[in-house]
């Protein structure tokens, strides 16, 4: 029996049809960057899965008897309650997005020169780091490097090579190990219970905090009770639970797993630790009890984290990944191999061979989804990863040149996702016409948000 979402829609909103002129000249007007265009010109918006879910009924509900006082909201008690009885963490912090409660977590936690080690990074995530005068140093496992391999969790962190780092030279500065779940830096790829469980014992046995990334915890849950041995028969609650049980502390952006359009907690087990961030909350976000959180998100966020586990919900959101990337791969597009749950990630390098990393395929690639279907998305490659000199000119290229289509939560249907599957269709069909780009203006931090660039 094929897996089917449970729910129904009830209420809908119109979604924007184009020309192709018109899409052209939103494009160049934005500098050939999707991050500058107006949403009124994007038909399928696959940028993100951040605060982009639709919510549900409940969740609007619960929304409606927010408690808005400044201190103390009853809003606050009952998020705090469905964190808890999830991660077991006794301190929780709100804050408002992801990034803002790294800042708060990695400024309390890190000390300048210090360095975080992680089986990847993310974009944000790595500038948090680095401007607090610290050094973001990925270690992922060597499975990361074949994208075509149905290894079944290529996200985890290289065990060897991070017990040879904290026995090194280096092991006085380490601050602080991050597990990022699912590595969405590293294709979307789940972490095994097995890795992070060493990973725990390592970092125990070191004294160095052991800090998750958890913004898609559920679907990493999920995929580990379909992929590890031994957790077959586990919810993907009872795998949730177990990974938070191994763990010091952590910040998840609750815009992924929380289904909300805003919100994230830091969760931590240290008093002290916590006693920091929570002067640091106060002084740059809010007070603790809503931390730059509405009450209407408060209480969405606290529902969500229960609807996302629920596995028929996870069962049809892995099985409307896997067809689309079916679909990609049967029109002649390749994807990172396996499929995962919250994004796929296009081989843009392999379809592309024409155009060198210095005129950036992945971008062209998503340009071209853009100009021939109104789709927006995002480059993980070249202009993502790569190194440039002070004329905006490619040093060093990324290892990879892809695209990741992220699929927001409960939005499209799958009729949605055939009309995305017959556009990379049409592009694979005439491929070697896609052309390349130059960067124009890049800021040296974050770029890949604020760049402008020019067709070749």
């Amino acid at each position: 029996m094929r897996a089917f979402p449970p729910y129904r829609a009830q209420v809908v909103t119109g979604i924007p049809i184009t020309t192709r002129e018109q899409r052209a000249q939103a494009l160049a007007d934005a500098g050939y960057n999707a991050f500058n265009l107006r949403a009124n010109m994007v038909t399928i918006d696959l940028l993100t899965d951040s605060g982009t879910g639709a919510v549900s009924t409940g969740q609007e509900s619960a929304a409606a008897a927010g408690d808005r006082s400044y201190a103390g909201s009853d809003s606050f008690f009952r998020f705090r309650q469905a964190i808890t009885d999830l991660t077991s963490f006794p301190h929780v912090f709100p804050a408002h997005q992801g990034r803002a409660a790294e800042r708060v977590l990695f400024a309390s936690l890190l000390k300048p020169g210090q360095i975080s080690l992680s089986n990847t990074h993310f974009d944000t995530t790595r500038a948090n780091i680095e401007l607090l005068g610290c050094t973001a140093r990925d270690l992922p496992c060597a499975q990361a490097a074949d994208l075509d391999s149905h290894e079944p969790f290529k996200g985890n962190i290289d065990i060897a090579e991070l017990e040879r780092t904290l026995a090194g030279p280096d092991a006085d500065q380490i601050g602080m190990v991050l597990m990022t779940i699912t590595n969405n830096g590293g294709g979307g790829q789940p972490v095994s219970m097995a890795n992070l469980t060493a990973v725990s014992e390592i970092c125990r046995r070191q004294g160095v905090p052991l800090i998750l990334d958890a913004a898609r915890f559920a679907e990493n849950a999920w995929l580990v009770t379909q992929r590890e041995s031994g957790y077959a028969g586990s919810s993907p609650r009872e795998v949730a639970e177990a990974a938070f049980g191994l763990v010091d502390g952590c910040v998840a952006s609750l815009k992924k797993d929380g289904i909300a359009p805003m919100g994230a907690f830091i969760g931590l087990r240290d008093t002290e630790l916590a006693r920091r961030c929570e002067m640091n909350l106060i002084a740059t976000e809010g007070f603790r009890t809503y931390g730059g959180m509405s009450a209407h998100d408060l209480e969405r966020t606290a529902v969500g984290i229960g609807e996302v586990l629920d596995p028929n919900y996870l069962a049809a959101r892995a099985a409307e990944a896997s067809r689309l990337a079916q679909q990609a791969n049967d029109a002649g597009v390749d994807i990172v191999q396996p499929a995962g749950v919250h994004a796929l990630y296009l081989n843009a390098g392999r379809l592309l061979s024409h155009l060198p990393p210095s005129r950036f395929p992945g971008h062209a690639l998503a340009c071209e989804l853009y100009l021939r279907g109104g789709i927006r998305c995002a480059e993980l490659g070249s202009l993502y990863l790569g190194e440039f000199d002070d004329d905006n000119e490619l040093v060093t290229a990324a290892p990879f040149e892809l695209v990741r289509i992220a699929l927001p939560r409960r939005v499209y249907g799958q009729a949605h996702y055939d009309y995305v599957a017959d556009v990379l269709a049409d592009i694979a069909k005439d491929s070697e016409r896609v052309p390349g780009y130059r960067v124009l203006e890049a800021p040296q931090l974050l770029r890949h948000f604020n760049l402008r660039l020019a067709q070749v």
